[in-house]
């Protein structure tokens, strides 16, 4: 395995316990729908939270890991969640949220990790009668 991949599941597996410890139960992990993946799919008591975590050893020019979650990321994890609940059934309420962790490879554990609980929503939401139970379907236009 790649270094860059072995700190990434290093990085989703910090990002596990630290969901665990926020009373998180993890529902799914690396969920795919065909070339898209969600890194971590958690539940609590009202929400269904898709998380995408971002490690790395050094901040680029400053910029911590979490700005990595781009604008074309977040439309591929709305889609992705979206099919998730259509094809679980899951009546819940509905959450993106983004972990960026630092990782330090001397000590093998991450130095810092910011978490941003609904880290952002997707831009157009509507609600027709092709949506399974009512749910809230997103749409690209």
């Amino acid at each position: 395995m790649a270094l860059h991949n072995e700190i990434g599941h290093l990085g989703e597996n910090a990002a596990c316990e630290y969901l665990v410890q926020h009373g998180y139960r993890i529902r799914e992990r690396n969920w795919r729908l065909g070339n898209i993946e969600i890194d971590i799919i958690a539940e609590n008591k009202t929400s269904i939270v898709f998380v995408e975590v971002k490690t790395r050893t050094t901040t680029f020019a400053g910029v911590n890991p979490e700005l990595y979650v781009d604008e074309h990321k977040r439309r591929f994890m709305t889609v992705a969640g979206n099919a998730y609940l259509k094809q679980n059934r899951i009546d819940k309420n509905l959450q993106f949220d983004i972990c960026g962790i630092l990782w330090d490879s001397a000590t093998n554990a991450p130095k810092e990790i910011h978490y941003y609980e609904d880290a952002f929503s997707p831009k157009l939401r509507t609600r027709n009668a092709n949506s399974f139970n009512g749910q809230w379907r997103w749409h690209r236009r």
